[in-house]
């Protein structure tokens, strides 16, 4: 799915927002979003919250053979994802120039910047090392990637103990975490990036810029630094023009920023180990606040239960008796239990659906001499015009109240409304159908 590109009237709003040093969300030209930090059950598991930028470090290890040119060093290995839960524009399965783009810079910013021992990683020279593999994924996407990446990275390697082993001789002994404490690895410094976003050719100058920002920004600076202001990596995209004072002044602001963010950094260290040291709870679960919805938590209320029976006795006592009316219909019905989900027609009287009411029963009588009367005049072989010459006319009759027609011969048909109990007054009886029916048969 393609990324939905911005209009003319919003990408000329942002520009003349920016002039006015103004942003969407509020913050200065040189202001950060807020940076949140929580981490897992495990070591070495972390999210790192930048404004609505989410991204997920995991770090784990294994032992494995040394590279030929370096027996005596471990291996470090970062991979970072973009999945299509993050942003819709990003595609599955397919490494997009973005995604190379970054991971790149990842391992410029960590791994050839020395900031982790990897000489401690050697277990036995040239035959077991330790593998240290940093995977990061992006949980939402909201602008300045690479500045969320690496923080995710920097603290999940900070929080990570892998297991303590011992060697003798040529057997290589692994403990588990019950047996032994697990052992943090040797961290030199940490490593941030930074990000600045440069609009109208290098005029105007952005810190931390989200993801509108981005898409009409005209060039890009990461500037990778640690709190000793010492730059480990420093990138420039977007074809734009740098003077030598841009960079200076992006140096001085990233090295302000990277301090207070590894002051951050270590307050969150210390708390997680604080808490995991008095055995308090920890984990992902714990620092969802109670107020949102998505809280696993549910506060509980102390309910009293002593003295239950001489409350309910209470409660019984104090209750008001039933109306007499009520009472009356209970002693000449059957009493009736009632629960939820149950219900009563009638008054609790004996049910009598199944009986027929005198109207029902003289009408299902004259229903049957009204089909006594359509059999004769099937049998009846003379016709209209002969019946027409007795002068007994044909009434169809099925409703109480319906129209009948007369036939008479040479006479138009005319329209009679007649009462459904005048036609079964006329109705002759069965004695004198069947007298009729000895005449014919005579005849």
């Amino acid at each position: 799915m393609k990324e939905t590109p911005l209009s003319n009237c919003e990408r000329r709003f942002l520009l003349r927002a920016i002039e006015e040093k103004k942003r969407l969300d509020g913050r200065q030209t040189y202001d950060y979003r807020n940076i949140r930090i929580s981490f897992g059950t495990d070591y070495g598991c972390c999210i790192v919250e930048l404004g609505k930028t989410r991204v997920l470090g995991q770090v784990s290890c294994e032992l494995v053979s040394p590279k030929l040119n370096r027996a005596t060093e471990g291996i470090l290995f970062f991979n970072l994802e973009l999945s299509q839960m993050a942003a819709p524009a990003f595609e599955p399965g397919r490494q997009s120039d973005l995604l190379v783009k970054l991971n790149r810079l990842l391992e410029r910013c960590l791994r050839n910047s020395k900031c982790i021992d990897t000489e401690s990683l050697c277990v036995v020279a040239g035959e077991k090392v330790w593998q240290i593999r940093v995977d990061l994924h992006l949980l939402n996407h909201d602008g300045n990637i690479i500045d969320a990446a690496s923080i995710a990275a920097i603290v999940a390697l900070c929080h990570f103990r892998r297991p303590d082993v011992s060697v003798q001789g040529e057997e290589v002994t692994l403990y588990t975490p019950e047996e032994r404490d697990p052992v943090p690895l040797s961290i030199h410094h940490m490593p941030i990036c930074v990000s600045f976003a440069f609009f109208q050719q290098g005029t105007y100058l952005l810190v931390d810029p989200n993801e509108r920002e981005e898409r009409v920004m005209d060039g890009l600076l990461v500037i990778a630094m640690n709190k000793h202001r010492e730059i480990c990596t420093i990138q420039s995209s977007g074809g734009i023009m740098l003077l030598k004072d841009q960079v200076l002044r992006c140096s001085k602001i990233a090295g302000v920023k990277i301090a207070e963010i590894t002051e951050l950094i270590q307050k969150a260290l210390e708390n997680d180990q604080k808490v995991r040291k008095e055995g308090g709870k920890f984990g992902f679960a714990e620092s969802i606040a109670n107020q949102r919805i998505t809280a696993f938590k549910m506060e509980k209320a102390s309910v009293d239960t002593s003295n239950i029976e001489e409350k309910a006795e209470e409660i019984i006592a104090e209750a008001e008796p039933p109306p007499e009316v009520f009472l009356n219909k209970l002693s000449v019905s059957k009493p009736v239990l009632w629960t939820p989900g149950t219900a009563q027609i009638g008054d609790g009287i004996e049910n009598s659906w199944g009986d027929l009411e005198d109207s029902e029963k003289e009408e299902e009588e004259g229903g049957i001499a009204e089909t006594v009367i359509l059999d004769d005049t099937k049998m009846d072989t003379g016709g209209v015009s002969d019946i027409g010459s007795q002068g007994a006319p044909i009434v169809l009759s099925d409703s109480e109240e319906e129209e009948m027609i007369i036939l008479e011969p040479d006479k138009n048909p005319r329209k009679i409304r007649a009462q459904t109990t005048s036609a079964r007054e006329k109705a002759p009886s069965k004695s004198q159908v069947k007298r009729r029916r000895k005449k014919r048969t005579a005849n």
